[in-house]
C-alpha cells in the first residue's frame, strides 16, 4: 500500500494512521474468534506501512539535481558490469565540483569506457574520474520499471558514464571495506585457479563478483532458465548448509558414544548455521544472500528447538523478517520468485505425503528411483510457481527449463558446491587444486547445457507487459491453492485465469517517445518500429521487450513504416493520423493538419494548422511519453509526472 500510494504520508495521515492502530490494538484483547483475528490483521497491516515509511525515511539521501560534467571522486564500494558489458563502480564519500556538500549523493555509480590501470578496481581505492552524471532515470515508458525507486533505497543519488582514465588517489587513512577486498581476492584467486568462464562463474557464486562473466554467457543462462544458479540465493545458501550440516552430523555419528550421548542433529544445524553466516559476509550480503540466509535460519533453528522445519509457518516467518529489514523487497522479482517457489514445493510436497501411494513408492521396490522423481516434481513445481513473476519481470519463459534443470541442479548440488566447500578447506594447507578441478568440470557442464538449450529453437517465448493488477492476482491465486484448505482452494485455478486473460488483454502503447524527444518508437501490425538503429538502446531494448518482441533494435528499426524527410521522421497510421517527429529548432515555415500528431522537442509552441502537438514543455516531466487512442482521438501519459511527489521522484521530498 506505501508503494502503489498516490502520495507520501504527511504528518497527519501518519496521525491518524498511529490513532488507528491504538484502536485496534485496545479491540483485538476485547475481542475474540474471527473479530480478533480482523483486528490482528489490521494491526498487521498498519505496521507494514509504518514500517515502509520508516525505511524510506531512514535510507535518505542528496539525488543530483541536474547534468553534470567533471571530476567524480570517490571510494569504490563495489565493482561490476553494466548491461552493455562495460565495468562499473559503485563509489561513495563522493565528492563533485561545484555541488556544495548537502547536495552531493551519498552513492554514484559510473560505467567506465575509458583506461583502467590493472589492479586499481578494488573495493576501498580511492579514485577519481572526469565522468557525465545524471539523476537516476525515470522508466523508459508508464508503467515500465521505475529504477528511480532502487536507486533510492540503495542510496544511489547519481549514475553516469566515462570514456577518461579512472585514476587513484591517495587512500583513506582507515582500514575500510577490508571484507569487500578480501571477497574480490578470493574471487581472483578462483578465477585463477579454475581460469576461464568456468572461473568466473565460480567466482561469482562464491563472492558474488560477476564482472568477469561475458553477457553471452548470462544471456544463455537466462534463456535456459539457469540463472538462477547464478544468484547467491536459497540453493546455494540450502545446498551449502545442507553440506555442512550432513558432514558434522555423518560425522558425529561414526563415534558410538557420540551418536549415543550428544544431539548431533542439534551441533550439525549450529555448525550449518555458523557456515551460511559465513556465506553471507563472504558473498557480499546482497538482498537476496540476506533472503536466503533468513530462510535457511529460520529451518536450522527450528532443527536446533525440535521444531517442524519445512512447514508453510517458516516461510511466513522468513517473509516476515525479510519485510521488517527491507519493505521495499516486497516489489522485487527476486523475493517473489523464491518464496512463491519456496511455498509451493512446502505445499506439494505436503500433500504428498498424506497420499497413502506415495509413501508406498517411498518405502516399496521403486525406493531407489524416487530421488529422481522428487527432483522431476522439485524442478516442476518450481518452475510453474516462478513462472508468472519471471514472465511478467523479464518478458519471456524458458521453453526447456525443465530439462536444463534436470540435468544442472543434481550437478550443482553433487559436485559443485561440496566441491567449493572442500576446497576450502584444502586451501588451508595449500593443496584445493583437486576440488577446484572437479569445480570447474561441474561448471563447464552447466555452461555446456546452458548453451544447448539456449540455442535450440523456440527456446524462448517473449511475453508483453500485463497490467499492474495481473502480478498480485497471480499471488492471491498462490495463497488460495496453498494457504486455503478444502475445495475452496481451487478456487486459486479461477483467479490464475482471470489474471492471464488481462493478462491477454492488455494493450500496448501506440505511440513510444524517449525522455529526450530522440527515440520514436509506433506499433504497427509488424511489430514496433524504431527510428535509431543502435542509439538509445536501453529505452529502445525495453520498449521491445515489454512489446514482447523478440527482434533487436537494428532489426526493429529496418522494419517498414517510417519515411525520413530531412529533419522529419514521419509515419502514416491505419486509423488516418499520421506521426511527425521533427528534430530541427522551430521553423515558422512549417505547418501540420488537424489529424496529424507533430512531435518536437525544441519547439516551444505548436506550428499553424490544430494538430496534436507534443513540445519542449513535455519533456520538462522526464522520463517517457505514451501516446495512445481513445475513440480515435490521441491521449498523452506521462512516465514520470511532476506530481504526486515520492522520495524518489523529486530529489528527496519530503525528507531533505
Amino acid at each position: 500500500m506505501y508503494f502503489v500510494a498516490p502520495f507520501e504520508p504527511s504528518v497527519r495521515v501518519l496521525a491518524a494512521l498511529l490513532l488507528a492502530l491504538l484502536i485496534t490494538l485496545v479491540l483485538s484483547f476485547v475481542f475474540s474468534g474471527i473479530k480478533r483475528l480482523l483486528t490482528v490483521a489490521l494491526i498487521l497491516l498498519i505496521s507494514g506501512y509504518f514500517c515502509a515509511t520508516y525505511r524510506s525515511y531512514s535510507v535518505a539521501a542528496p539525488i543530483l539535481q541536474f547534468r553534470y560534467y567533471g571530476p567524480v571522486e570517490g571510494r569504490i564500494v563495489k565493482v561490476d558490469r553494466s548491461s552493455s558489458n562495460a565495468v562499473r563502480v559503485l563509489l561513495d564519500r563522493v565528492i563533485m565540483t561545484d555541488i556544495r556538500w548537502a547536495g552531493t549523493p551519498e552513492k554514484v555509480r559510473v560505467s567506465l569506457f575509458g583506461h583502467i590501470p590493472d589492479g586499481l578496481l578494488e573495493p576501498g581505492r580511492r579514485v577519481v574520474v572526469v565522468a557525465n552524471m545524471s539523476p537516476p532515470g525515470a522508466p523508459v515508458e508508464p508503467g515500465g520499471f521505475d529504477f528511480r525507486i532502487m536507486a533510492w533505497f540503495d542510496g544511489i543519488g547519481g549514475v553516469g558514464y566515462s570514456r577518461n582514465p579512472i585514476l587513484e588517489m591517495r587512500p583513506y587513512p582507515d582500514n575500510s571495506h577490508w571484507l569487500a577486498r578480501v571477497r574480490q581476492r578470493i574471487a581472483e584467486a578462483v578465477y585463477e585457479k579454475i581460469g576461464g568462464q568456468n572461473g568466473a562463474f565460480a567466482g561469482a557464486i562464491l563472492t558474488g563478483d560477476r564482472s568477469r562473466i561475458d553477457r553471452d554467457i548470462l544471456d544463455q543462462l537466462r534463456a535456459s532458465n539457469l540463472a538462477h544458479l547464478l544468484a547467491i540465493s536459497g540453493l546455494h545458501m540450502g545446498l551449502l548448509t545442507g553440506f555442512i550440516y550432513m558432514i558434522f552430523r555423518s560425522g558425529l555419528t561414526l563415534h558410538p558414544r557420540a551418536s549415543l550421548y550428544l544431539p548431533v542433529k542439534k551441533i550439525g544445524a549450529g555448525f550449518a548455521l555458523l557456515a551460511g553466516l559465513a556465506y553471507l559476509f563472504m558473498s557480499g550480503g546482497n538482498v537476496a544472500t540476506q533472503r536466503a540466509f533468513v530462510m535457511v535460519a529460520v529451518v536450522l533453528i527450528a532443527v536446533i528447538f525440535d521444531r517442524p522445519a519445512f512447514t508453510l509457518r517458516a516461510v511466513a516467518l522468513a517473509a516476515f523478517i525479510v519485510l521488517i529489514l527491507r519493505p521495499e523487497s516486497l516489489s522485487e522479482a527476486g523475493f517473489q520468485m523464491s518464496f512463491a517457489a519456496t511455498t509451493a514445493l512446502i505445499g506439494v510436497f505436503d500433500g504428498l505425503r498424506r497420499l497413502n501411494w506415495w509413501r508406498e513408492a517411498r518405502n516399496g521396490p521403486f525406493a531407489r528411483l524416487m530421488p529422481f522423481v522428487g527432483l522431476i516434481i522439485t524442478s516442476s513445481v518450481a518452475g510453474l510457481a516462478t513462472a508468472p513473476f519471471s514472465a511478467f519481470h523479464f518478458n519471456q519463459l524458458s521453453n526447456f527449463g525443465l530439462g536444463a534443470n534436470l540435468l544442472s541442479v543434481p550437478v550443482m548440488g553433487l559436485a559443485v558446491m561440496p566441491a567449493a566447500v572442500v576446497a576450502g578447506l584444502l586451501s588451508l594447507v595449500g593443496y584445493s587444486e583437486p576440488a577446484f578441478w572437479v569445480m570447474g568440470q561441474g561448471i563447464g557442464w552447466i555452461l555446456a547445457v546452458a548453451e544447448y538449450f539456449a540455442n535450440l529453437p523456440a527456446a524462448v517465448t517473449h511475453m508483453k507487459s500485463g497490467a499492474a493488477i495481473v502480478l498480485p492476482l497471480f499471488a492471491i491465486s498462490g495463497c488460495l491453492l496453498f494457504l486455503v484448505q478444502g475445495v475452496f482452494r481451487l478456487s486459486g485455478f479461477a483467479v490464475a485465469a482471470v489474471a492471464l486473460f488481462l493478462w491477454a488483454g492488455t494493450p500496448r502503447p501506440h505511440i513510444l517517445i524517449d525522455e529526450n524527444g530522440a527515440l520514436l518508437g509506433v506499433l504497427f501490425e509488424q511489430g514496433r518500429v524504431l527510428n535509431k538503429e543502435t542509439a538509445y538502446r536501453f529505452a529502445a531494448g525495453s520498449w521491445l521487450e515489454n512489446d514482447g518482441d523478440g527482434k533487436t533494435q537494428a532489426q526493429a528499426y529496418a522494419r517498414d513504416g517510417f519515411l525520413y524527410q530531412g529533419t522529419q521522421t514521419r509515419a502514416e497510421l491505419s486509423n488516418g493520423w499520421s506521426v511527425v517527429l521533427e528534430r530541427a529548432r522551430p521553423d515558422p515555415s512549417i505547418t501540420c493538419t488537424i489529424s496529424e500528431i507533430f512531435i518536437a522537442p525544441k519547439w516551444p509552441d505548436p506550428p499553424t494548422g490544430g494538430c496534436f502537438f507534443v513540445g519542449q514543455a513535455h519533456f520538462d516531466h522526464h522520463g517517457g511519453i505514451a501516446i495512445n487512442f481513445v475513440e480515435d482521438a490521441p491521449v498523452l501519459q506521462f512516465a514520470a509526472p511532476d506530481y504526486p511527489a515520492r522520495p524518489w521522484n523529486s530529489a528527496g521530498y519530503p525528507y531533505q
